[in-house]
């Protein structure tokens, strides 16, 4: 059986000495963008618990579970401890200084996609490799199948989009206090373009994404000016690519990735102000059967849908 790890990017943004750093790098034009530094960007609830909780539950072969931090800790040893007491799988925090040995200059960053593109350079991470972002858990018992072939290769959760379509959308798309947010879309246009690829893209959406570091190492040494270009924007930018979508387009064009139906697995939720919309979508997703779910800017939902949200994820994880 192959070593498979996770690596959880996470942030808890009400800590206020990383809040004042971050302001204190930050323009005014960036502090007034919600899609490059607003606060649900930041906003932690415990989330990180509820993730590495639902990995030992459905999924206590992992190795190891990499959580990647500026200079801040979860504490997870009580939690863990009082809800695993038979063992967890270890948890090992690294700090962005770590994976950014030898690119110093290009720190603090607060921006999720140079973060990603630097992963891979854990210490002693496994071949095999399942990203995680903290609002991403596990709702039900998956296998390594799940995350990569016998054979190795990783398996992309991903819809297969015509660039043409997305760019249409794009230009459509109105403007907000007289700009267009940058997309996440846009992201993997941009990574089309670094790899070559002028017809598709591979539409990501919120699921674990199982990666090859041997593909980073190799891809990234002959490329030093793309990894510079990504990681030296210590906030979100448009000309920005998402580095796990150039893996997949380029392993996709070999044969080296399975692509599978996202939504067959993902549930996803993001609190809107409608009526009974949160409500609605909790029981769709108690009558349905997933293995990934995504609850994404709870921050931003009422009290109540809140509490809705939590007892579902505390009755699920056996918490």
């Amino acid at each position: 059986m192959m070593d498979i790890d996770a690596v959880i990017t996470w942030v808890d943004g009400s800590d206020p000495v990383l809040s004042a750093k971050r302001r204190s790098y930050q323009s005014g034009d960036e502090d007034l963008r919600q899609d490059v530094a607003g606060p649900t960007r930041y906003a932690s609830l415990g989330e990180i618990f509820w993730c590495v909780a639902s990995i030992n539950r459905f999924a206590p072969w992992f190795r190891r579970i990499y959580i990647i931090t500026d200079g801040q800790d979860p504490h997870l040893e009580e939690f863990l401890s009082q809800h695993f007491p038979g063992g967890h799988i270890p948890v090992e925090i690294v700090d962005h200084r770590t994976v950014f040995k030898g690119y110093e200059e290009y720190l603090p960053v607060f921006n999720s996609r140079s973060i990603e593109t630097m992963m891979w350079r854990i210490p002693d991470l496994s071949e095999h490799f399942v990203m995680f972002n903290d609002d991403f858990l596990l709702s039900a018992e998956v296998t390594p199948e799940d995350f990569f072939l016998p054979d190795g290769r990783p398996v992309c959760y991903a819809r297969k989009f015509s660039q043409a379509w997305v760019r249409l959308l794009r230009a459509l798309k109105p403007k907000k206090n007289g700009r267009k947010n940058i997309s996440f879309k846009e992201s993997m246009l941009r990574a089309a373009e670094v790899v070559g690829e002028k017809s598709l893209i591979l539409r990501l959406e919120h699921t674990p994404r199982p990666l090859l570091r041997s593909w980073y190492e190799s891809w990234f040494a002959e490329r030093e000016d793309v990894l510079r270009r990504n990681i030296s924007c210590r906030f979100r930018e448009p000309s920005q690519y998402n580095a796990e979508e150039i893996q997949y387009l380029d392993l996709y064009r070999m044969g080296g990735c399975e692509v599978r139906r996202p939504f067959d697995y993902l549930f996803f939720l993001q609190p809107k102000p409608k009526k009974d919309y949160v409500a609605g979508k909790m029981a769709k997703l108690r009558a349905g059967s997933y293995r990934f779910v995504c609850f994404n800017s709870i921050d931003l939902a009422s009290e109540e849908d809140r509490r809705m949200i939590v007892s579902w994820v505390e009755e699920t994880l056996g918490l």
